[in-house]
């Protein structure tokens, strides 16, 4: 007998039951035992923790996605046996899979493609885990003419080869998986695309089919409204057609183009940043662009990411395109002897860097090739620890907040139990520095997810996702412990004791990079932002030429109360004048007639809301003003 632990009560079972067994969970699609997630048929050895996966979950949807990814390539595989299939990953909205065919697939492909999809569900085909000796894998992918897969074992170190079979299709994978086909209830195909394989330009071009299963219809209907619904938010659309910022293929992709309006949107993010910054005790800084490669050697960073570093030389030496800001930091701190007294020490920048994303990745201006970002580090004594996190926790969510963000999902990453060889730091560190992060987590009220094994190599985290009006999820906030730089950079303070000691160092970002977030912002508002972030907040109105000099007084009075706002004396006619500013989104038009040249008003409308009445300028203001500050 062994003791198993279910919804923190123990039952006795007998050694080999399976997960599915101990769970008696319908809508269990896989198990986490003792925190590692598994297949449902999995055979229980000894006493040990289990825990039903449901597709609600963040693991459930990935895993269920992923066994979406496998359906529809058995599903290609029967319909067109000369596809070599490549990769099928799960991604935050569905799954695509790549694949090598003599020609890219259709739309009248795809049709066919998820009615085959559809029939293999509903035969309930059960997906097997197996693990072959390496030498059987790489003979039974040779024979199958796989030269894809037989990539992917060739760059494994492992001895045996796990794979999934489900049929006549098997396929490489570390799972897990839903227990059969036929628990996929609901299929749609989205879109078809190229893709290079493993996103290197010089490689050969794939054929890649995006999609999405359900386990019911009705949750696929509720997702496809979604998908319509962030079309009309589409900040690639928008952004352009607000005329926030552009792009422009001479100049080079992933290079954004701030116009006037959304050069406007960036400064009221930054100045608010500026401010809450530097009241929560915050330094701010500068560093340069460019940096000699030594410098990015020393931090480690051009060993990992040499091939997203743009580099160039100067005296014949190699220097770097900053792609992070880290190392300024550090060499900022290194300037001279730090006291216990001088610590926490917050250094922060809005530090503009360079990365070299494939054009495959590229994604209007939420993935781009330079952007500024919002860095921080915190220097600290091991005292100073779990308060320092708290206040980041309570920056971060003050600021999203302020920007119209209520609802989050937090993650706290912390190390791989079984594998601690893996990780920088001592024992000693790593337990601070979790621990820090639990208790600040617990004082601010957060209900947070606990990811082992998700930690980076040098240190634990908290990341802050957000949750948008569509309700998609927003990486941003992050802090991070970094158990590598102070290490590198050999960063010390003077303890009370006289000697030094090693500091603490806390790397964290509260927004991203400024792009990233902007793009986020036009998606959550579909454009019409509030009024405190529209890069114009008012628009005058004329309705004949004989109001352009009232008109202009308004604009006067608008102005000196500071309402960014701008006028339209334009020969059209007001309806049209309406319609236009309705279009960009302004939250506020004053329209001045005759009559209302007469009488000193004008008539108020707000954007989506239509004709508020007639007020005088003073009344004008003060509803504008209401609106016009910072939320909290």
């Amino acid at each position: 007998m062994i003791e198993i632990l279910v919804d923190e009560q123990k039952h006795g079972f007998e050694a080999g039951v399976t997960a599915a067994e101990v769970l008696a969970d319908k809508d269990a699609i896989a198990a986490r035992v003792d925190g590692r997630l598994v297949d449902l048929s999995v055979r229980l050895e000894e006493s040990c923790t289990v825990e039903p996966v449901r597709f609600g979950s963040e693991e459930g949807r990935k895993i269920f996605w992923h066994s979406g990814a496998h359906l529809m390539a058995q599903a290609v595989k029967q319909l067109f046996p000369e596809a070599k299939p490549t990769i099928g990953p799960a991604i935050p909205d569905g799954f695509y899979y790549d694949f090598d065919v003599p020609k890219p697939f259709t739309d009248e492909d795809l049709g066919r493609i998820e009615e085959r999809m559809k029939k293999l569900a509903k035969k309930q085909i059960p997906i097997i885990h197996k693990w072959f000796p390496r030498e059987q894998a790489i003979k039974f992918f040779s024979e199958r003419g796989e030269t894809y897969k037989l990539e992917i074992i060739k760059d494994l170190p492992d001895k045996r080869i796990s794979v999934y079979e489900q049929g006549d299709f098997v396929d490489l994978c570390r799972g897990p998986h839903v227990p059969n086909t036929g628990r996929i209830k609901a299929i749609k195909l989205l879109s078809v695309a190229g893709a290079y394989w493993r996103g290197d330009e010089n490689n050969r071009m794939l054929s890649r089919i995006y999609g999405i299963v359900f386990p019911t219809e009705g949750q696929l209907k509720e997702h496809l409204a979604r998908l319509e619904q962030a079309k009309l938010h589409d900040h690639r659309k928008l952004g352009p057609a607000l005329d926030i910022f552009s792009f422009h293929e001479e100049a080079g992709a992933g290079l954004v183009f701030w116009h006037p309006k959304g050069a406007t949107i960036r400064r009221l993010i930054q100045n608010y940043w500026n401010r809450e910054h530097l009241a929560a005790g915050y330094q701010l800084v500068v560093t340069p662009h460019i940096g000699r490669g030594r410098l990015w050697q020393q931090s480690g960073h051009y060993d990992h990411y040499r091939e997203d570093m743009y580099t160039f030389m100067v005296d014949n030496e190699e220097y770097v395109l900053k792609p992070m800001n880290c190392p300024g930091h550090m060499l900022i701190y290194r300037t001279k002897v730090r006291s216990y007294r001088d610590l926490p020490l917050r250094m922060a920048e809005w530090g503009t860097v360079y990365r070299n994303e494939r054009s495959g990745v590229l994604h209007g201006t939420i993935r781009v090739r330079g952007f500024t970002q919002d860095d921080a580090h915190i220097f600290c004594t091991p005292g100073q620890v779990e308060d320092e996190i708290f206040g980041v926790i309570k920056l971060s969510l003050k600021m999203l907040r302020a920007f119209g963000f209520t609802d989050f999902n937090v993650d706290l990453s912390v190390r791989d139990p079984k594998h601690l060889d893996k990780y920088l730091g001592t024992d000693e560190q790593w337990d601070l520095a979790e621990k820090s992060l639990i208790s600040a987590l617990e004082r601010s009220g957060l209900k947070y997810h606990r990811a082992e094994g998700e930690a980076v190599f040098y240190g634990p985290k908290i990341d802050i996702k957000l949750l948008d009006s569509l309700g998609r999820e927003w990486q941003c906030s992050t802090c991070q412990f970094d158990f590598n730089l102070g290490d590198r950079f050999k960063l010390y303070y003077m303890g009370e004791d006289g000697k030094h000691h090693s500091v603490y160092l806390v790397h964290r970002t509260v927004l991203g990079s400024i792009e990233r977030f902007v793009g986020i912002l036009v998606e959550h508002y579909g454009g019409a932002f509030p009024t405190w972030l529209a890069p114009v907040q008012a628009r005058v109105m004329t309705v004949t030429d004989k109001e352009i000099g009232y008109a202009r007084n308004v604009v006067r009075q608008l102005v000196a109360a500071g309402v960014r706002v701008e006028i339209d004396t334009r020969s059209d006619k007001i309806a049209y004048k309406v319609a236009e500013a309705e279009r960009l989104k302004i939250p506020y038009m004053l329209v001045t007639g005759a009559r209302e040249a007469q009488k000193q008003v004008v008539s108020l409308r707000r954007h989506g809301k239509g004709n508020l009445g007639t007020f005088s300028i003073e009344a004008t203001l003060a509803q504008i003003g209401e609106q016009a500050n910072v939320p909290g």
